[in-house]
């Protein structure tokens, strides 16, 4: 069919004219500095012998789940790898979902109500955005890890949360952002919604597995798991997985697989996803998993310093995370900057508009366990020539 409706053309030519028309691209046999792997799980042949094993071992030879968990998709394996995450991340419960963005749809669309507000940081992820706005419930953002402007929110919307009925307060924010990678003052946020009765929920994708003891996440790490009406939890980066889960209580959990669309009308995960789930933690948890964590933390120290010696500190958005990113301003500057990189055998890619605010373009590099510090420093040294020049 050769016909396509001339408005969506005119979309596609908007995004061209600005350099900001998105392609499909594999760049193989590069050095990685743009996947989320944060701890190399997901190319670790360790990891998935064990996943193959613990199949074998277990008789699992189903290629699929077969159906939704409320029709034929549910099993023994489901329940038993949701204990283990309730235990694992210290939660009353858990809800396994197919992903991270089915995760903050299923939560958002269903659990804020008509009547209830929604105070989110202006720099929340699109899957917090979409799940918000299919939400039936009033949002208001704040400005990126205020917390005096989200204060003033709490001013100007105060609920008292004290009977049946009465509209809630939801507070959303991440505890590493995946653009900018860096981390809203937890400890006072928590207090703020404590004082104001508002219920706090926190993504904590990009801190799994780089924040604390066991890689529980960046509350955990504080000690303010307890202090938070739910966590969102993804698997598909440093635990080299696929799913996500929210967390939180029972009840909360029982609403999900009431309300969450997300849930309710997809077909649930295949045993292999399960395990891999199951057999990532177990990972973790052991003495490998802390030595990549270690090492991960050594080389994000490392690129802060190298960066102060070089001289372009100020190009970089202040992060002690993985997610380190360069502002260049233009699409542009910043699609020729990383293309010119990747001719030197680096794999990093350009974060454009609209996916950030015009005017904060830029190369988004992930640090990763297993780059060492001779590719980190050759790699900034491309990228401060290029800056340099801007």
């Amino acid at each position: 069919m050769e016909h396509f409706p001339e408005r969506l053309k005119k979309k596609l030519q908007e995004r061209k004219a600005i350099n900001a028309l998105r392609n499909l691209t594999s760049i193989e046999g590069k050095i990685d500095f743009c996947s989320n792997d944060y701890l190399g799980f997901a190319r670790s042949t360790e990891l998935s012998s064990r996943v193959s094993q613990y199949l074998k071992e277990h008789k699992i030879i189903a290629n699929g789940s077969s159906g939704s968990r409320l029709l034929s998709g549910n099993s023994g394996l489901y329940e038993n790898t949701e204990q283990m995450l309730s235990e694992y991340y210290h939660s009353e419960g858990a809800l396994i979902f197919n992903s991270g963005y089915d995760a903050n749809l299923g939560f958002f669309g269903s659990v804020p109500q008509k009547g209830d507000l929604i105070l989110y940081d202006e720099l929340s992820h699109a899957s917090i955005r979409d799940g918000i706005g299919i939400s039936n419930a009033k949002a208001y953002k704040f400005k990126h890890n205020n917390l005096d402007d989200l204060q003033n929110l709490l001013d100007r919307f105060q609920v008292e949360d004290s009977a049946p009925g009465e509209p809630v307060v939801y507070v959303v924010t991440e505890s590493v952002f995946s653009m900018d990678g860096d981390s809203p003052d937890l400890k006072n946020m928590t207090a703020l919604c404590q004082q104001y009765g508002a219920y706090l929920v926190v993504d904590e994708a990009h801190a799994v597995g780089v924040f604390g003891e066991s890689g529980a996440g960046l509350l955990e790490s504080m000690g303010l798991h307890d202090a938070v009406f739910a966590r969102i939890v993804t698997f598909g980066k440093a635990l080299g997985a696929h799913g996500a889960a929210v967390l939180g209580s029972k009840i909360l959990m029982q609403y999900l697989v009431n309300f969450a669309r997300s849930f309710i009308y997809t077909t649930a995960l295949p045993p292999h996803s399960l395990v891999t789930i199951r057999e990532a933690h177990n990972h973790l948890r052991k003495s490998t998993g802390k030595e990549q964590q270690d090492l991960l933390s050594e080389h994000i120290a490392f690129f802060r310093s190298r960066i102060r010696e070089l001289g372009f500190r100020e190009a970089f958005v202040e992060s002690n995370s993985a997610i380190q990113s360069c502002i260049l301003s233009d699409n542009k500057i910043v699609k020729q900057a990383a293309r010119s990189i990747q001719d030197k055998g680096f794999d990093v890619r350009p974060i454009l508009a609209p996916t950030v605010p015009a005017g904060k373009e830029r190369i988004r590099l992930i640090l990763h366990s297993f780059n060492n510090k001779k590719e980190i420093d050759a790699v900034l040294k491309l990228l401060f020539a290029l800056w340099i020049k801007t």
